[in-house]
């Protein structure tokens, strides 16, 4: 990085001049790779490059063509399509578009994958208009079809949650098999998330009844002896140790507070509570007992995961899904446990969420977050631990502890939760998503709004409208987050990959460039990019389909599935061609270009460098350049 502050000449300017046509773009490229303590800063005239790098063609949209005559495979957008005709066919092209896309696949080699509605809000509203929160969807009876969950697809949902508590294993299986059909045949990227039940306190099923009614003053009582059916007053509880540490005048609390029982009497292991706060009783409510205000932590020597849990993270991995949540985490040791379980199991890559939902995961944070591939804020949980003054600030504390650490963060439970009832907000929930949106969290989750609602695909799109406003008024604002990012590196390597990072996403807001590109097999600098939160979309290029998924729930990543060189510089002109074809750039664009994968085959790994391409003008005549100049920052040759 010294040696890049020492030649500011490899960093471009945007100046007005009678040169700065459309037809120019402008990108700078960094690579990630070890630099050696002998680094030098080296110039290439114009016939070197053309003979070191091959690039000597202009980068002018008439030289573009279609993947059918380029020979680069470039699968069709199913919902563009409709809109968008082909420039080499005409107006009167017809081909069916699944069978075009096949053709393509088959003949024209590996193309660019990129979900169908981020194409289609690109070249809409632009690449600076594309939303960057990203959204998730929990999926239940309302959203269960096919036809359902496409329409949840199409007004932007980033990940499918499927919560274990509900439904059988066979129900999920088919809602999974349903989203990636979505994927595969319509064109979509969607992620797929299970969210383990946990071990926690609730009620039972009620013996087949929607609810019961808990007048004022009327006493009831809550038992673990099992029931047929059900009994006047009476509530089964799932956890026969329920009642230890419980004392009479302690306040059970169910749901966060649909209703409120005071404890008048212990009859056994059961308890005779009286009612204090009316309202309605749900099968499998969540309990929570307080005393004097605080807590009473009754099942803190219950392990996080039950047998039931681990047989649904079973099915999972059968499944191939991409991430698990796993509900009321105590410490990192839970996080710890299971990534070994799941490495020893799947040979597919899932990452694991914490959930902080209980008082235990607050006092253990920082510990939870360092080992946990990323985290969801439960506020509905959480709010039955905590005072609900402090919520506002846990959710924003956790937030920002995130983002330090370079983890996605959730922001869950009840954003928009009227909406399970009436097709619009309440004016306090709309400020409450805006404020999610202006912590710069990762994502939002919708629960009961679209597993249940009756207006599931309204509810997302008052997400998705709220998110790009507040995201474009931060950005007309400049209103940005200060954030000295945490150094997370070990070796000096992944030291290097942060500071460029930082420096990379610094560097394209001061130059306003139009699209940060990133080439990468682990996701990690993609990662380093999207914790600084830049102005500019970061479009993330890479040949895994688990690091696809993955970077699926980080903020203003969109990740792009496309088959890989060794060589940066075909990777380079690669990427542009096929963007260039979808709409997503276009000429005049300013493009920083940053990689973490090795340019050429390095004969020895120790030998790495980092290197700064930049395309600019020639100083002549002609205004249109026809070859890419760069400087290159290497080892010296031996």
């Amino acid at each position: 990085m010294a040696a890049l502050r020492q030649c500011p000449q490899i960093i471009p300017k945007r100046q007005s001049s009678s040169r700065d046509l459309p037809e120019y773009r402008e990108f700078i490229f960094f690579h990630k790779r070890f630099l050696g303590s002998s680094g030098v800063f080296r110039s290439f005239s114009r016939s070197d490059l053309v003979a070191k790098a091959g690039i000597g063609s202009r980068i002018r949209a008439e030289s573009v063509v279609k993947s059918a005559g380029a020979g680069l495979g470039l699968e069709l957008d199913v919902v563009v399509e409709r809109e968008v005709k082909s420039a080499d066919a005409g107006p009167g092209w017809g081909v069916d578009v699944a069978v075009e896309r096949k053709v393509k696949s088959a003949d024209a080699g590996p193309g660019l994958e990129l979900d169908v509605v981020v194409e289609r809000e690109m070249k809409e509203k632009g690449v600076l208009g594309v939303r960057r929160t990203k959204l998730v969807c929990t999926i239940g009876p309302a959203s269960c079809s096919f036809d359902a969950l496409e329409k949840l697809a199409l007004r932007g949902m980033n990940v499918a949650r499927l919560n274990m508590s509900h439904n059988t294993r066979d129900w999920h299986r088919d809602v999974i098999r349903k989203v990636k059909r979505l994927n595969e045949e319509r064109g979509y990227c969607i992620s797929l998330m299970i969210d383990t039940e946990g071990r926690h306190m609730h009620t039972a099923d009620l013996g087949g009844e929607s609810s019961m009614k808990a007048e004022d003053g009327s006493v009831w009582l809550f038992t673990t002896e099992r029931l047929n059916g059900t009994l006047p007053s009476t509530v089964q509880v799932n956890y026969e140790g329920f009642a230890e540490g419980v004392l009479v005048g302690d306040v059970l609390v169910l749901d966060a507070g649909m209703a409120s029982f005071e404890v008048i009497e212990k009859v056994g292991d059961d308890l005779s509570c009286k009612c204090i706060d009316p309202g309605l009783i749900l099968p499998r409510a969540k309990m929570t007992f307080w005393r004097n205000g605080q807590p009473v932590a009754n099942n803190s020597h219950l392990p996080t995961l039950s047998p039931k849990d681990w047989g649904d993270i079973d099915f999972g991995i059968s499944e191939h899904i991409d991430f698990i949540a796993v509900s009321f985490v105590k410490n990192a040791e839970d996080i710890r446990s299971l990534k070994s379980y799941l490495s020893r199991r799947s040979s597919e890559f899932i990452r694991v969420l914490a959930k902080i939902e209980n008082l235990e995961s607050m006092w253990k944070l920082e510990e939870i977050v360092h080992v946990s591939d990323g985290v969801m804020v439960g506020r509905g949980d959480l709010g039955m631990e905590v005072s609900v003054e402090h919520i506002p600030s846990i959710q924003e504390e956790i937030t920002c502890l995130c983002r330090q650490l370079n983890k996605p963060v959730i922001v869950a439970s009840q954003l928009v939760e009227s909406m399970v009832e009436y097709p619009i907000p309440t004016r306090a929930e709309v400020a409450d998503v805006s404020e999610v949106v202006r912590q710069y969290a990762d994502a939002m989750m919708l629960s009961e709004e679209s597993a249940i609602g009756l207006f599931a695909e309204k509810a997302l799109s008052v997400l998705h409208v709220v998110s790009e406003h507040m995201e474009r008024l931060c950005r007309c604002e400049r209103i940005q987050k200060t954030l000295s990012p945490s150094l997370l590196g070990q070796s000096l390597s992944d030291r290097i990959a942060e500071q460029i990072c930082n420096s990379a996403a610094e560097m394209a807001n001061n130059l306003q460039v139009d699209a940060i590109f990133v080439y990468t097999t682990s996701g990690l600098m993609a990662s380093l990019l999207s914790r600084n939160r830049p102005n500019s979309m970061i479009f993330a290029f890479t040949n895994k389909s688990s690091t696809r998924n993955w970077l699926n729930l980080l903020w203003g990543v969109v990740p792009l599935r496309v088959e890989l060189s060794d060589y940066m510089e075909e990777n380079i002109k690669k990427a542009f061609k096929l963007t260039k074809e979808r709409g997503v750039v276009k000429e005049g664009d300013m493009v920083l270009v940053v990689s973490d994968i090795e340019c050429g085959r390095a004969t020895n790994p120790s030998q790495q460098s980092i290197q700064t391409y930049k395309s600019c003008k020639e100083k002549k005549a002609s205004a249109i350049p026809d070859c890419m100049l760069y400087a290159l920052l290497e080892d010296p040759p031996a």
